[in-house]
């Protein structure tokens, strides 16, 4: 055990202030790379899935004449302009990549001083069980974000923006444009977490293997429903949030397969 189990509640809020203000300053200096590459992060990264010419586009047009369709895939029109329609719209667009940026770049740092909020309060077995978290934690979250970036951000983009309702033509604010993007990348990336989470659920017995196999279908019907959620109303898009879901909740019940083998293995033999 460590000793710093026997620490005073007072000290563990000091242990936590302290881990808080590491994680902020983590993700002030993540602002401070984004500002530094601002140009770069806005005209490429933000701004690259409104041009015809961005990796996901051309790449749906290469697998469409791989497919043999010809050029049925390939997205051939941008109608939609951004605009700021207040005189601080810029610069709360700016404001919002710097932070979203930062919060990106600093996101294994931030995991890592949660950790090591919650590490001194474990035995050394129960350590070694969650060995490599922080880099898993991180991987999955980057996965989650690539997804979200180069997958359901040009698709949405593409589909909102060209959407036509009557000869309304759409003139979207920038702000409007990066919540759009921002919440998808943010919050695949939080959904690929499942697994952890099932793991640390798994740990405490709230969810077992035989429970998610059981409730297959049930979470495939979730599913469904959180991929309309966070997606433009076309089944080409829900369907494409749906089978990563699904692989990581496969995923999911093997590791919790695999925890419960674990407490089995830790229980002493009986006679």
């Amino acid at each position: 055990m460590s000793e710093n189990k026997d620490m005073s509640f007072l000290e563990h809020l000091e242990e936590l202030r302290k881990r808080l203000f590491f994680a902020v300053l983590g993700v002030v200096v993540g602002i401070v790379v984004v500002v530094s590459f601002d140009t770069f992060v806005i005209e490429e990264v933000i701004m690259g899935p409104r041009r015809l010419d961005f990796v996901s586009y051309r790449a749906w047009c290469a697998f469409s004449e791989w497919m043999g369709l010809g050029d049925r895939l390939c997205f051939k029109e941008m109608n939609f302009s951004l605009q700021s329609t207040t005189m601080g719209g810029n610069f709360s667009a700016y404001i919002l990549v710097c932070i979203v940026g930062g919060i990106v770049v600093a996101f294994p740092w931030v995991i890592y001083q949660i950790w090591s909020f919650i590490r001194p309060g474990l035995n050394k077995k129960e350590i070694t069980a969650v060995r490599g978290l922080v880099f898993f934690v991180s991987l999955l979250f980057f996965t989650g974000v690539a997804f979200g970036y180069f997958v359901l951000a040009p698709l949405s983009i593409q589909f909102l923006g060209n959407f036509q309702f009557a000869d309304v033509a759409v003139a979207s604010t920038v702000l409007s444009y990066l919540k759009l993007t921002t919440s998808l990348v943010l919050g695949t990336g939080l959904i690929f977490q499942l697994p952890v989470l099932i793991y640390f659920l798994a740990k405490i017995g709230l969810v077992t293997a035989a429970f998610l196999k059981k409730y297959r279908r049930h979470a495939f019907v979730v599913n469904l429903i959180v991929a309309a959620i966070i997606t433009p109303p076309d089944v080409t898009s829900q369907i494409l949030v749906s089978l990563p879901i699904l692989l990581l909740y496969e995923i999911s019940i093997y590791v919790a397969g695999r925890v419960e083998k674990g407490k089995e293995g830790q229980q002493p033999a009986v006679g």
